[in-house]
């Protein structure tokens, strides 16, 4: 996208950033298991694609699935085509979705302020917490948000370059519509709301001119509005009709396992968004924060998280159109501090502190439990007995994995004692965030999803070449679907669970429950046959009549 006028050095930090970039989020996609549910689910849809050859609608299970519009199962399938139906290329799309986003970013600062603000900017996100780790899974949200942050910044841009409103607002209804056909209308909806606010906020006055909506309008309706035209068209309103229907109830419902109170957004993003939400605090009521784009920044962060605070379902990621705004204005804190050489306050100092060391523990004691873990479960202080099952999973440390979390904590510590001494402190806590993330991924989360989802797993693999069903009961789960690798069904009633447990199937059913569901599912299916037990989940065949 077009965002700025490119100078040699301009062109050469761009180059540098596409390459760190690359360096952070491309090396070992596929070094763990997708994880439940959404990883899955998505990768799952572009597993049938490739698998039936249908690319216009989504399924799951091979039945129709109305949840989320195509283009990002396009994305996936294109790559699982290139690379394989693996990890690795379920997660390429968002690894160089992060290398476009930083690229995005700094082209963004540098034509709001200069290159010191767009690698502040992007240096800022890239070491966060759930930011930096969105570019590293297999969710739809990193493109969502994005095509929703492009819109954004060309409808502000339509705002200060008025004569040539016409191409700009174009451009932001077909980003709008690109959003809309990657997860659904939320995209035009808080598009809407910002704009909206945006204008009241002038007293109703600045109206974009008919001939800028129109365009807008135009190009939105010819991308976002696309796959639903031709699905009525080919007859298959019914896909339309149930997605709209899904929509409205995942606004007015509880999703199952996703609820939390009202302010769980907020403490998502002051954690989650270590350190950006910090210098997005520290910014938040400076003077520097009352400018133009710092308003629009702030109507985007509040329209997102009052939005889904408001929405029942509560999940982690539906609050991430917010890391765009919160490290924007994060990084025009660390701007102006360094321009103008003032000092950071002390609560500031003293939240960095504490969330780096409660950080530090956490990373530091996490190998711990695994050397402590007969003492643990002997305890009782794990009432549940699935987590307690999962923790006897045999996973291998090497016993030095702890010293990563003391190694962190003395960076943060370093960097926060001179902080008042050099400038380039700050550049130290970045630095430290992004490698602490990095070891993150690489040595400690494929030891924790071998505890929670590995024993399972490798049955569902155990199973790719052997002609079966594959359901769980008691839980929901897209696993056994991805890693099961099974070809489009022969049978009609293939979904059908009560079928498949009824012992009556064309062939051979293996199910997976829980531990703590295992009674109940052996008293409600007596035709139930238990091969073992590992880990916390149950594996059975159903025994045929």
């Amino acid at each position: 996208m077009p965002l700025l006028q490119k100078t040699p050095s301009t062109t050469k930090s761009l180059l540098l950033l596409a390459l760190l970039a690359a360096v952070v989020f491309l090396p070992y996609l596929g070094s763990v298991h997708l994880f439940d549910w959404d990883e899955i689910n998505f990768a799952e849809a572009a597993r049938e694609m490739l698998a039936t050859g249908e690319y216009s609608y989504v399924q799951i299970n091979y039945e129709p699935f109305q949840e989320k519009p195509p283009l990002f199962f396009w994305l996936q399938a294109l790559s699982m085509k290139a690379f394989g139906v693996n990890e690795f290329a379920a997660r390429l799309p968002n690894a160089l979705c992060g290398v476009l986003s930083l690229i995005t970013l700094f082209s963004m600062g540098t034509r709001w302020h200069d290159r010191r603000f767009g690698w502040w900017w992007a240096g800022l996100y890239a070491a966060s917490l759930l930011p930096h780790f969105y570019f590293k899974s297999g969710i739809i949200d990193p493109w969502f948000n994005l095509f929703i942050f492009a819109g954004i910044y060309f409808l502000i841009r339509a705002h200060q370059e008025p004569l040539r409103g016409v191409r700009l607002m174009a451009l932001s209804g077909l980003f709008i519509g690109l959003g809309v056909m990657t997860k659904g209308p939320v995209a035009l909806l808080i598009f809407g709301l910002v704009y909206l606010i945006y204008w009241a906020s002038n007293r109703f006055k600045g109206l974009l001119p008919w001939s800028q909506i129109w365009s807008f309008t135009g190009s939105f309706l010819a991308v976002g509005a696309s796959w639903f035209l031709v699905e009525v068209v080919r007859g298959r309103g019914e896909v339309v009709l149930d997605f709209i229907v899904y929509q409205i109830r995942l606004l007015q419902t509880q999703d199952a396992g996703h609820g939390g109170p009202f302010y769980y957004h907020f403490i998502v993003l002051l954690l989650g968004c270590f350190p950006a939400s910090l210098f997005f605090l520290y910014a938040y009521r400076k003077p520097m924060a009352k400018e133009e784009v710092a308003k629009w920044m702030k109507i985007l962060f509040w329209v997102v998280l009052l939005l889904f605070s408001l929405v029942r379902t509560k999940i982690v990621h539906y609050s991430s159109l917010c890391y765009f705004p919160l490290t924007y204005l994060g990084a025009l804190g660390l701007y102006h501090w360094q321009k103008d050489g003032t000092s950071f306050p002390a609560w500031l100092k003293w939240s960095i502190g504490l969330i780096g060391t409660l950080l530090g523990l956490l990373f530091t004691a996490l190998p711990l439990v695994d050397r402590y873990k007969t003492a643990i479960i002997e305890s009782g202080l794990i009432k549940d007995r699935f987590a307690v099952a999962n923790l006897q999973a045999d996973v291998y440390w090497g016993g030095w994995e702890w010293l990563l979390g003391i190694l962190f904590w003395l960076g943060i510590m370093v960097s926060l004692f001179m902080l008042d001494r050099s400038r380039r402190a700050i550049v130290g806590l970045l630095v430290t965030c992004l490698l602490g993330l990095e070891l993150l991924s690489l040595v400690y989360i494929p030891k924790v999803e071998q505890y929670s989802q590995g024993a399972a797993i490798a049955f569902y693999e155990s199973k790719q070449e052997e002609d079966c069903y594959l359901l769980t009961v008691g839980f929901k789960s897209y696993a056994h679907l991805f890693y099961g690798l099974k070809p489009p069904p022969t049978h009609p009633r293939h979904a059908d669970k009560e079928w498949l447990l009824s012992g009556e199937s064309d062939k051979p059913v293996y199910v997976v429950t829980k531990n703590i569901r295992k009674e109940e599912q052996l008293n409600w299916h007596p035709q139930l046959k238990v091969l073992y037990e590992k880990n916390g989940f149950v594996f059975m065949q159903v025994e045929a009549l």
